[in-house]
């Protein structure tokens, strides 16, 4: 039985952010998330860091934002994940995800998250050359037979402006909700 005295725990999602176009607008995925009841913290890959602002950002969650690995006993800034949403995903980080290379600390928190069991989605945002790329195929397929729900995103031709009105934050939210103990 739950102290009434003791707020309830919100379920923490990380929102690992990459480089692409669209970053700066992850805003909308923190929004959406906190209102559904998420306390959420952010990690850049270090190209990511360039594409979102990143004071606005650690305001938003009141976390600071993760790049780069912690010294061995300096306090851990964030809570443990009860999910992950990689958002906007690459090309190059669902490449390396799936090969299971962990060179930077987004791509270490994935690789470990498989192995903990924490639910993760990817809403992939890439160019249409990138996707019909073999390796891009067989990385998708990995990740689903490791239990990553990926997004529906439709990629551009190369070169093509916008798309962004037409990434949808939110699917994050909805395929963790399809996932059983993610249910808050």
């Amino acid at each position: 039985m739950s102290d009434p005295t003791v707020p309830d725990k919100k379920p923490f999602l990380y929102v690992v952010v990459c480089a692409s176009g669209i970053a700066g607008d992850v805003g909308k995925l923190i929004t959406a998330a906190q209102e559904a009841n998420w306390d959420v913290g952010v990690v850049a890959t270090p190209q990511g860091l360039g594409f979102i602002d990143a004071e606005a950002v650690e305001a938003q969650t009141g976390y600071p934002i993760r790049s780069a690995w912690r010294l061995p006993g300096d306090p851990r800034p964030l809570p443990p994940a009860d999910a992950i949403a990689v958002a906007p995903a690459t090309f190059n980080t669902i490449n390396k995800w799936a090969a299971g290379i962990s060179d930077t600390l987004a791509l270490g928190i994935l690789c470990e998250a498989y192995g903990m069991g924490v639910p993760t989605v990817a809403l992939p945002c890439l160019n249409s050359a990138q996707a019909a790329h073999p390796a891009y195929r067989r990385s998708l397929d990995r990740l689903r037979e490791m239990g990553v729900l990926i997004g529906s995103w439709e990629p551009l031709r190369p070169g093509t402006a916008g798309g962004a009105d037409r990434y949808r934050w939110e699917e994050a939210l909805e395929l963790l909700d399809s996932v059983a103990g993610t249910a808050r």
